[in-house]
């Protein structure tokens, strides 16, 4: 069992910077792949960027390569998502996810999900 915790949303203007958290229980979590979730009003949940149990692998939406940045610390059970040059587009609840295999883009795939985290970008 793994329960998932986020943290580091906000408002921030257009162009800045924030860096969420995704804080995890259970000492198998360095084994997990996990994605980064967002979900607008009205719109359905997309993917935004994943990274395998070591960190070697990344995976990004088109929308997000290049501003965000996807990484994890295995010995504090965290996995970060760094955005750069947020607009108001990127403006939804954004959710870590975690399954005990390997990597996917589906959040159907998921098995264990945190309550998530506002982020709001102002024009």
């Amino acid at each position: 069992q793994v329960q998932l915790v986020e943290s580091g949303g906000g408002l921030v203007q257009a162009g800045g910077s924030l860096r969420l958290s995704c804080a995890a229980s259970g000492r198998t979590f360095s084994s997990y792949a996990v994605g980064w979730f967002r979900q607008a009003p009205g719109k359905e949940r997309e993917f935004v960027a994943a990274i395998n149990w070591s960190g070697g692998s990344t995976y990004y939406a088109d929308s997000v390569k290049g501003r965000f940045t996807i990484s994890r610390d295995n010995a504090k059970n965290t996995v970060y998502l760094r955005m750069n040059s947020l607009n108001v587009k990127d403006t939804a609840v954004y959710y870590c996810a975690a399954r005990s295999t390997g990597v996917t883009t589906t959040p159907r795939g998921y098995d264990y999900w945190g309550q998530g985290t506002q982020v709001t970008v102002s024009s």
